[in-house]
């Protein structure tokens, strides 16, 4: 399933609407490099995170992606493994809150650690990402 989208996320994702106007919740990390933001799809909650700079890609490109691949991470509460997103949007929002580094963001089964090091999401599962702008991994 790299690459692809969660069922529903797609129609989420690609609304005109700015993701902050929508019914979400959206932080960031204190650097303003990783945007995150949490959406309940119809009982299906999940979180996605964006890098707004990456300096080494940690993975491939899917040959089905001809959009954007390597800044965009997204996990559901229900997930057994995290991924990257092939987007074409953001969920970067100017105005979501900040989380300081060490302190958790939990919502819905939910979890996103910030530290210096970048952000960590995991489902109760144990299935996330770990996003930085050097590495960029999916578990």
């Amino acid at each position: 399933m790299r690459g692809r989208l969660w069922p529903g996320l797609a129609a989420f994702l690609l609304t005109a609407t700015p993701l902050a106007a929508q019914d979400a919740v959206t932080f960031r990390s204190p650097s303003g490099n990783i945007a995150c933001a949490g959406h309940d799809d119809e009982g299906k909650p999940g979180v996605r995170c964006d890098l707004a700079a990456v300096s080494k890609r940690s993975l491939r490109r899917p040959a089905d992606c001809d959009l954007d691949f390597g800044q965009a991470f997204f996990v559901a509460a229900a997930s057994a493994r995290g991924m990257a997103v092939c987007h074409g949007d953001t969920v970067a929002d100017p105005e979501a809150r900040v989380l300081p580094y060490g302190q958790d963001w939990r919502w819905k089964g939910l979890v996103c650690r910030s530290s210096p090091a970048g952000m960590r999401c995991v489902n109760a599962r144990g299935a996330g990402f770990e996003i930085s702008r050097e590495r960029q991994r999916v578990f």
